[in-house]
């Protein structure tokens, strides 16, 4: 519902209700909206207004308290037609500039982009980590150590190295290392992860079945040293527990359930594949999440990209009171950041 269905009157009540309770997170009184708003109404008015809104939803009553707190739906009306949203200050500009920098990796880069959206924040700031099909092998070497253990060192995308260790089932030569990487090399670079992974399976099946065992150990070592990728984090998270630094009592006991979302990852993973779907800024109060976990929170993300396609989608889970007009153009110029640093 848009702000122009209700009155000039309502909408800077409305709006400046929903700022106080941003502000203080404690419900407003008639007394406290009538001095903040400026309006030359008198006391009664301001309570009828705020009994409409309140019937029409966009405001309720907590038993403990005669004053108002917005509903999900009277931070929708906020957000979308009363919010004014302020440029992004230049300190926490220059700090993204310096921090999301081409020359780190893209892994280096989804920590801190999760990092400083926490910080600057102060909520808790999330990032995925970029499909594994985006990802491309483009050279892959074998190292021996003592035993059965052999250094794989990956180098994915344009410069990000990935360094493992496997353990083989039998000793190899550093000659058959240098052989086995060469092979995988010849074969896959150039390929995305996901698809290497499947034609290296495939092709395991074929060369046993052919008996041709060199190529059946150099694509076992290859198997081994990406099937690691498979068990890689979905997404980063950083400053959970700055959700309970300003936290209030009621909203202390209603973390203990988005914590454990957290822990879950299918709610919180559905909901940023459904942001990686959409174009700018996106966001989410209370329950419009699709779960009832969220009912007291908002996630603002923004997708990324590395210039030609869609890599994953950042963003921050906050209390419903956040202060949208900060967070929201952080959580933009973060995503811009992060794509010119992946784009380079």
């Amino acid at each position: 519902m848009a702000a122009g269905e209700i009155s000039k009157r309502a909408s800077v009540l409305l709006k400046t209700l929903v700022e106080h309770h941003i502000r203080d997170g404690q419900p407003v009184g008639s007394s406290t909206l009538r001095e903040a708003a400026g309006l030359p109404v008198s006391a009664a008015t301001i309570r009828n207004v705020m009994s409409d809104l309140e019937d029409r939803g966009f405001l309720h009553s907590p038993h403990t308290s005669a004053g108002r707190v917005p509903t999900a739906l009277g931070y929708r009306v906020f957000v979308d037609s009363l919010l004014q949203v302020q440029p992004l200050e230049q300190e926490a500009v220059s700090v993204l500039r310096a921090e999301l920098h081409p020359d780190k990796s893209s892994s280096d880069l989804v920590q801190s982009a999760s990092h400083l959206l926490s910080s600057i924040t102060a909520q808790a700031g999330l990032v995925t980590v970029p499909r594994p099909e985006t990802n491309q092998l483009r050279q892959v070497e074998f190292l021996p150590l003592s035993g059965d253990r052999v250094l794989v060192i990956l180098v994915v995308n344009e410069r990000e190295v990935q360094n493992r260790i496997i353990h083989t089932r039998r000793v190899y030569s550093e000659e058959e290392l240098r052989e086995a990487a060469v092979l995988v090399n010849q074969r896959y670079a150039g390929r995305p992860l996901s698809e290497v992974q499947s034609r290296i399976v495939r092709e395991m099946q074929e060369a046993r079945s052919q008996i041709d065992n060199y190529l059946e150990e150099a694509l076992t070592l290859a198997n081994q040293a990406l099937e690691q990728d498979e068990q890689d984090d979905e997404y980063v998270m950083a400053g959970q527990s700055r959700l309970l630094g300003g936290a209030t009592a009621e909203e202390f006991d209603r973390l203990r359930g988005l914590f454990e979302s957290f822990e879950r990852k299918k709610d919180l993973l559905h909901l940023l594949e459904r942001c990686t779907r959409a174009n700018g800024v996106q966001i989410f109060i209370g329950e419009e999440a699709g779960y009832e976990v969220f009912g007291d929170f908002s996630v603002v993300t923004a997708p990324y990209s590395d210039g030609a396609r869609t890599l994953g989608v950042l963003g921050v889970i906050g209390p419903t009171r956040m202060e949208y007009n900060r967070v929201i153009p952080i959580v933009d110029v973060t995503a811009r950041m992060l794509s010119s640093a992946l784009s380079s």
